[in-house]
């Protein structure tokens, strides 16, 4: 019996996952993609996510609409996986209609994510503010409930974006749930209750303005994806904030790794054809947590305030000084496990320029043993003492730079012992945050 689409007229899909902290410039890179995709599928996280975007120097910040909204003629979709904040949502979609782009038209919202409702926002908030004073040490959060939201849906409590298309329904649910936060919020967290009617009046007016975009979303793409369409599924966050596989507890609340692709767009990972890693050519994380190779930002002169303002290395989302540090490659082994990398896009490297060496963590003494991974443990990861290999740097600037023979000699040593080191080819280098500062050496959908 014969399909009714061959398999060679289906779409070959490429999903994008940061191999660190996050802030790795996936954002750039799907952009960059887009240009071979007809669709982009967000599939984990919430508005925690920030990706930045230069086109023709002008600069836009994404946190919950996927990037290949900036491209005309290109679907985007938010997959199950995501928790949503109607709120924020709309006022993103507001923001970029203000600036000519066509929204709504080709935004597809999966009826089966989870609500970021008030309550989580406060919940958050207050949580953090009590591991503070007692003395525990925030986790970092941005505060924005995302975590409490998939706390509710894994307990199975979640209202859901279907929920708001039946007033009644949603309605004894809030009760329900907005008892037991407030049971929380007003005893041990010591923050203030919230109110029933205020949270149900504003949800059924989001309600009303999203309902033509919610749609079964798993079933759009594997559909689009048979009759042709390439599809892109773009990663938030890094594989080291992975709530099962990064430095727990100091992590988000979501899968970041690319086998979630599948089960936060509701598809098969039959249809995940190429992993591409995102990988900056130094380190950044962004809130609290072990880092090893982790430098001192504060101090002019020095290579971690090199990096913090040459990089210019703020969160997209929460406007906090990241952390930098030298590229931590043995880090980046265990996401190239992880993620199953079929290659790599080494981000940033133009920020490298004019150091007069270069250091490289290819492993790490704990105790008396050596460890050429990381591990997996976070008291672990604190105990680590970083082992480097050290290069020379290089004269000249290698910001805009299109071709592989254009980089100076040092920095494609550079490059190439990094891709020794860590068993993964690197595809592409981004030398600058616009869309042409690109140097392909495979393309994630031609040559595969």
């Amino acid at each position: 019996m014969q399909q009714s689409t061959s398999a060679a007229a289906r779409g070959h899909n490429v999903v994008v996952v940061g191999t660190q902290w996050g802030d790795e410039g996936k954002g750039k890179v799907v952009d960059w993609l887009t240009d071979h995709a007809q669709g982009v599928v967000r599939f984990q996280g919430g508005h925690n996510a920030g990706h930045t975007l230069v086109i023709k120097g002008v600069k836009t910040a994404l946190q919950l609409i996927p990037s290949g909204i900036m491209r005309d003629g290109v679907a985007c979709y938010i997959g199950n996986g995501v928790v949503v904040d109607p709120s924020h949502l709309l006022s993103e979609i507001e923001r970029l209609e203000k600036i000519g782009l066509d929204v709504r038209s080709r935004l597809y919202v999966s009826e089966s994510c989870p609500l970021i409702l008030p309550f989580h926002v406060e919940v958050d908030k207050a949580r953090e503010a009590l591991r503070e004073t007692s003395g525990a040490g925030k986790i970092g959060t941005t505060g924005k409930g995302i975590g409490p939201a998939y706390e509710d849906k894994v307990a199975r409590r979640a209202l859901r974006v279907q929920d708001l298309k039946h007033p009644e329904r949603f309605a004894a649910r809030l009760r329900e749930l907005l008892e037991l936060h407030n049971f929380a919020l007003g005893g041990y967290l010591k923050s203030t209750p919230l109110e029933f009617q205020p949270i149900f009046d504003q949800a059924m007016k989001m309600g009303e303005a999203l309902k033509p975009m919610m749609a079964d979303v798993g079933y759009r793409i594997h559909t689009a994806n048979r009759q042709g369409a390439n599809l892109l599924f773009e990663g938030a966050q890094g594989t080291l904030l992975d709530i099962d596989h990064g430095t727990y507890p100091y992590v988000t609340s979501s899968n970041c790794v690319a086998g979630n692709a599948a089960a936060g767009a509701g598809v098969g990972p039959e249809m995940l054809h190429y992993i591409l890693g995102i990988t900056k050519a130094y380190t950044t994380r962004v809130g609290s947590g072990p880092f090893p190779t982790e430098l001192p930002i504060d101090q002019p002169g020095t290579v971690g305030h090199h990096l913090s303002t040459i990089g210019q290395e703020r969160g997209t989302v929460t406007g906090r000084a990241r952390r930098c540090g030298w590229l931590d490659a043995a880090a980046l082994k265990r996401s190239i496990i992880i993620n199953g990398i079929s290659g790599l896009c080494i981000t940033k490297l133009d920020v490298l320029d004019g150091l007069k060496e270069i250091k490289v963590c290819v492993g790490y003494k704990l105790g008396d043993q050596a460890v050429d991974i990381l591990p997996l443990d976070a008291d672990d990861i604190v105990a680590c003492q970083p082992v480097y290999e050290t290069f020379p740097g290089w004269e000249g600037s290698t910001a805009g730079l299109t071709e592989w023979d254009q980089l100076p000699l040092n920095a494609r040593r550079y490059l190439e012992r990094v891709q020794g080191f860590i068993g993964a080819p690197i595809d592409m280098v981004s030398t600058g945050p616009d869309r042409d500062h690109t140097i392909l050496l495979r393309h994630p959908y031609q040559g595969t």
